[in-house]
């Protein structure tokens, strides 16, 4: 499985593509991603952490380089006290308000009980593998949180699943075992560990190629048809190669619905 090149969309005649920046900020993890001529051009992962807008300015400023005024910006966050100072930020580096991603913002149906508790990154990932990959399909976020995002063939965010992150279940692990130790996830040898630290390995890697395995049949049973299962998140390239429910990694996939949102509400 490699990740899949997303086509950009259409130009329209006479409407240049606007350069823009895309930030989603999660609750481990900030990406940010910079888009120029409809493509994900360059992207970098930040520490998520208490910080000012200033300091946020100079971070982007130094990111983006050649400078951003009149660039077009984006944001999702899930993390609030956080939202205020990066929607500044970007506003002071582009001179634009920056579109933030919300259920009231998105483009495509939320048919969901409670359409504003879903998260924002969660609503740019459903629109994201909607217009690249089609529908019916089914996201699954390798995060802080390992969360499936399901879309109905007619296009409609139609809810998913939340289970704890691998590297958050693993580090609770290590915490309450004081004699266990942290391991790295390379692929084990073979499924019957004769250490420790292989046997944390298989556990932690093939356990939760595991878990996304039953969640995505058991969603894809009730959500129909054939969807489309895309990994995205800072752990897909390790991760989803264990799996066998997913069709293919895009670690962009999350800033390119974003990007999209902004071009289909501009």
């Amino acid at each position: 499985m490699t990740e899949r090149r997303a086509r950009p969309r259409a130009k329209q005649p006479g409407r240049p593509v606007t350069p823009m920046l895309a930030v989603d900020v999660g609750n481990s993890e900030t990406v940010v991603g910079r888009f120029l001529g409809g493509e994900l051009e360059g992207m970098w992962r930040l520490t998520t952490g208490r910080t000012t807008s200033d300091e946020l300015h100079i971070a982007l400023e130094l990111l983006v380089r050649t400078g951003a005024a009149g660039w077009g910006s984006v944001l999702s966050s899930v993390v609030p006290s956080l939202t205020g100072p990066w929607s500044d930020a970007l506003r002071s580096v582009t001179g634009r308000l920056p579109l933030l991603v919300s259920a009231k913002t998105s483009p495509i149906p939320i048919d969901v009980d409670d359409p504003s508790s879903v998260g924002a990154d969660r609503i740019a990932n459903a629109f994201g593998a909607a217009r690249l990959y089609g529908t019916p399909a089914i996201v699954v976020d390798l995060g802080t949180a390992t969360t499936l995002d399901c879309i109905s063939k007619k296009g409609a965010y139609v809810g998913g699943a939340i289970a704890p992150g691998v590297v958050t279940a693993s580090e609770e692990l290590f915490r309450r075992a004081a004699r266990l130790p942290r391991v790295d996830l390379r692929r084990p040898r073979r499924a019957l560990g004769r250490t420790t630290d292989e046997c944390l390995r298989i556990g932690v890697l093939w356990g939760n190629a595991g878990l996304v395995d039953a969640l995505v049949r058991r969603v894809r049973a009730e959500l129909g048809g054939r969807p489309k299962v895309i990994a995205t998140g800072g752990l897909a390239h390790v991760l989803a190669p264990e799996c066998e429910t997913v069709d293919l990694v895009d670690e962009g996939l999350t800033l390119k619905g974003m990007r999209l949102m902004w071009e289909e509400i501009q």
